[in-house]
């Protein structure tokens, strides 16, 4: 009966283990990001246009955009922006494209276009490692601040 039970337990699908992930890979990145662009713990910089926002207005904005690349989850990939540049400004691409050369250097454009050509299927196990993997580098974060 035990069996029976644990078969007809529905399994979690990609679609939502996907989702669960990119939500603290974006909280990852805002967080960093903040601390990274002001020292403070709820604001932050909009990589592109340099306008301080509170975290819960940033968003996690892509250089090189698509949900189907290994750019997803590439922590040197994505940086937090301002709605109006995400949105609005398509990426802001031009000062988002500065603004990462000076941060890393100028081969970090030629990094993520190679990264672009990889198509990338995550499964369920890899999605479930990177949630773990995102929630201990919050929780670094989160000590930082308590110190």
């Amino acid at each position: 009966m035990e069996k029976i039970k644990q078969l007809n337990k529905k399994q979690p699908k990609l679609k939502t283990i996907k989702r669960k992930s990119w939500k603290l890979f974006s909280e990852f990145i805002r967080r960093r990001d903040c601390l990274r662009t002001t020292g403070l713990e709820d604001y932050g910089k909009c990589i592109s246009c340099q306008k301080i926002i509170p975290r819960t207005l940033l968003q996690a904005g892509h250089f090189i955009p698509g949900r189907h690349n290994a750019n997803l989850f590439y922590e040197r990939g994505c940086h937090s922006q301002c709605y109006n540049c995400n949105i609005n400004l398509k990426g802001n691409t031009l000062a988002y494209m500065d603004a990462l050369i000076k941060l890393y250097g100028q081969g970090i454009i030629e990094e993520l276009r190679a990264n672009d050509k990889q198509m990338r299927q995550y499964t369920i196990p890899e999605l479930e490692d990177l949630r773990e993997y995102f929630k201990a580098k919050i929780k670094e974060l989160k000590d930082l601040i308590k110190e």
